[in-house]
């Protein structure tokens, strides 16, 4: 029995696509590569066209129109070891923490439908920062979206050095010329001060993040300034590190030192559910005898038990605005460095 044999489908291309949607093939080029100044409803046009017809652009014949990778470096940066165990075990907090997948999550959401794709990247040594900056100014990323996790962090003073195109997760502890998204975090820890306040809370405590990064500092001001605000001239305070064994530790000292406490802000959520697990192993009822807010709004606060009275940060809103400043950077939209400063809410739940 003989077997017909078929032609492999031709793949439609840009004259097909020009075709469907009434342009022109330079127009519906430029649609496809980004380019600026196309008429919305055009561009509109041209999308449908591609969705119908099945286009696909060559991605290499695009870099050559656009001289661009459409790759996007996604960088944690932070003070790690230089041993391969200590590099691991950067990683392995890195992905342990809810704030990460998050990000990742919001960064994603805004790089996908644009065609553009993020590679992760760490950098916790010196060696490891430079490798970054290789990377970068050889083009193998059109720009870098920089989570730093220490205040003292060299990377994005050397990004902007190199001219790269950057947008930092966090404002800067140090000045330099390059964009940012952050959250208002003084104004969401003063949030929290109002609300134990307002539940009747006197012989509060505090437990900070790590008190070299910024928004460490930042919720301890606002929560110290709120606290006085209302006549609480001296807060209970005990540093700990993001993470929830130094919500635990923390908790334990606080209650070594002030077993009569009543109320606790920690600077997150893992630190907060930390907190609760000591409350609770030492007896002490949630909230009843001692109130908890924590700091983020994270899957650790749903986690917590009871559930988590915390301030919200729009993480994937500000890791999708973060993509936004730096796709309008490498688009011409605007060069300048430029913030986004997102607003904190109270989300209020059973642990208050």
């Amino acid at each position: 029995m003989s077997r017909e044999l078929r032609a492999p489908a031709v793949p439609p291309t840009l004259e097909d696509v020009a075709r469907v949607a009434g342009v022109s093939r330079a127009t519906v080029s430029r649609v496809v590569n980004g380019v600026r100044n196309v008429d919305p409803a055009i561009q509109e046009a041209v999308r449908q066209a591609v969705a119908s017809t099945g286009y696909t652009p060559n991605r290499a014949a695009r870099s050559l129109v656009t001289r661009r990778a459409e790759t996007i470096a996604l960088v944690v940066s932070g003070a790690g070891g230089a041993s391969e165990v200590e590099q691991s075990a950067f990683a392995s907090r890195v992905f342990a923490d809810p704030f990460f997948g998050r990000v990742v999550s919001g960064v994603i959401g805004y790089l996908r439908p644009r065609a553009m794709h993020p590679v992760l990247m760490f950098a916790e040594t010196d060696e490891t920062r430079d490798q970054v900056v290789s990377y970068l100014r050889q083009g193998n990323a059109d720009g870098a979206l920089i989570v730093s996790t220490h205040a003292e962090d060299p990377l994005p003073a050397l990004v902007a050095e190199a001219g790269i195109p950057a947008v930092l997760f966090a404002r800067p502890a140090a000045p330099v010329p390059i964009s940012f998204v952050d959250v208002a975090h003084q104004d969401g820890a003063r949030l929290a001060a109002e609300h134990l306040l307002a539940r009747g809370r006197r012989r509060v405590a505090t437990i900070t993040g790590p008190l070299d990064v910024l928004a460490g500092q930042d919720r301890l001001a606002g929560f110290r300034d709120a606290m006085a605000r209302h006549g609480h001239a001296y807060i209970r305070v005990a540093e700990g590190g993001f993470t929830l064994a130094s919500g635990e530790d923390a908790m334990r000292r606080l209650l070594a030192e002030h077993p009569d406490l009543d109320g606790v802000f920690a600077a997150n959520d893992l630190m907060a559910q930390g907190a609760c697990l000591v409350l609770r192993e030492q007896g002490r009822r949630i909230p009843d005898d001692v109130a908890v807010v924590g700091f983020d709004d994270s899957s650790a606060a749903t986690a917590c038990r009871p559930p988590l009275t915390t301030v919200r940060q729009p993480v994937e809103d500000m890791a999708a605005a973060m993509a936004r400043l730096l796709h309008e950077r490498l688009t011409g939209v605007h060069t300048e460095a430029t913030s986004v400063i997102f607003e904190p809410e109270l989300v209020v739940r059973n642990s208050s």
